[in-house]
């Protein structure tokens, strides 16, 4: 029996400082509410029925300012629209939009805020007016990759009187997906011009070898038109000469990585992600896998494929490290383990990534 009834009352309190906790009493309301008392005091003290009216009235106005704040925030909802790809550390456009399903009654002097979780900056709108919907473009930025779920804001209203700040939380449950941050940072230029230089030994351009003579295209260059084919055919032709494949960067991410090494994993994650948007924009051929995944581009997916993986990936004891599919590749291993264990996995020319390497990968 006691037990039930300190459940009720730990129950109605929690419901209470739930009450509480979507409004908070300003400066204002706060002064209002000492003459407020100030006011009753004198009147039961005087018995002046003036000073009861005016402790009436003022009674009134804090329970209007109430029901007006609660109807301003009713029936307001909530949309966020993101671009489709993210990338950590990026400032990027987002549009919100703000519907007053409320048919006929306007809302006043609305904030909209992000929680502690959330990515938003505080917008202000003077009013919405019943069944309109208003938008604004905003900037957000992302500090880290991952899954962002679930995202609170915070709509509040200080209207009419300024006494009280109401406010109600809305609830996106919309997954946004952060990709690693792609920008450059110190040390990866470096890493990129490296790897540059390795595919470019073995890389001869255009190549010299006849292919043959096609039709001329717009655009084209006028130093490879044939001009004894152009006579003899009447139209525009042009000689084609073969070109070897470019080729082929492999790049292979160990998720052996032990909990002390964290902040390096997070940094190799960036890197991958970094040297993977790099040599696609070129057009190069990219192989990259872990333990868990295996993908080629442009033949199995485009780079999205590999910035999304590297969004949510972590690390942990893995399967063996998978192994290279040409020994003719330019390689990239980010590893914890050592230069031997790499090498058994068919890596030994691969240039290799590890904790030692802490200054291509910008730590200090």
């Amino acid at each position: 029996m006691i037990e039930t009834t300190v459940h009720r009352v730990w129950q109605k309190f929690r419901s209470v400082a739930a009450r509480v906790s979507r409004r908070s009493v300003t400066h204002g309301g706060l002064v209002f509410a000492l003459v407020m008392l100030l006011v009753g005091v004198a009147a039961i003290a005087s018995a002046n029925n003036l000073l009861f009216l005016i402790l009436a009235v003022m009674v009134s106005t804090l329970l209007v300012s109430g029901l007006i704040s609660r109807l301003s925030l009713a029936g307001l909802e909530l949309d966020f629209v993101l671009p489709e790809h993210v990338t950590a550390r990026r400032t990027l456009a987002g549009r919100v939009y703000v519907r007053n399903s409320k048919r006929w009654l306007p809302s006043f002097s609305i904030h909209l805020s992000g929680s502690e979780e959330s990515f938003l900056t505080t917008l202000y709108f003077l009013a919405i007016p019943g069944g309109a919907v208003l938008d604004e473009t905003v900037e957000v930025c992302f500090r880290r990759r991952g899954i962002y779920r679930e995202s609170g804001f915070l709509f509040a209203t200080l209207f009419p009187f300024g006494f009280v700040e109401r406010r109600a939380q809305v609830i996106l449950r919309r997954d946004v997906l952060v990709y690693p941050s792609i920008d450059s940072q110190p040390g990866f230029e470096d890493l990129l011009a490296a790897v540059r230089g390795d595919m470019e030994t073995q890389f001869r351009g255009r190549g010299h070898d006849f292919h043959r003579i096609r039709p001329y295209e717009a655009l084209e260059s006028a130093r490879h038109v044939d001009w004894k084919a152009t006579a003899k055919v009447g139209s525009l032709q042009v000689r084609e000469f073969a070109r070897e494949q470019e080729r082929l960067i492999e790049i292979f991410l160990d998720l052996n990585v032990p909990p002390a090494l964290g902040e390096w994993f997070e940094r190799a994650v960036e890197t991958c992600a970094f040297l993977a948007w790099r040599m696609a924009e070129r057009g190069a051929r990219i192989r990259f896998g872990t333990q868990e995944f295996d993908v080629s581009i442009p033949e199995g997916g485009d780079v999205y494929s590999i910035l999304r993986y590297l969004a949510v990936v972590s690390p942990g004891r893995r399967k063996p490290a998978i192994s290279p599919l040409d020994e003719e590749s330019c390689q990239i291993v980010f590893t914890a383990a050592g230069e031997g264990l790499m090498a058994e996995a068919g890596w030994g020319q691969a240039r290799i990534v590890g904790p030692d390497s802490r200054s291509i990968l910008g730590l200090a």
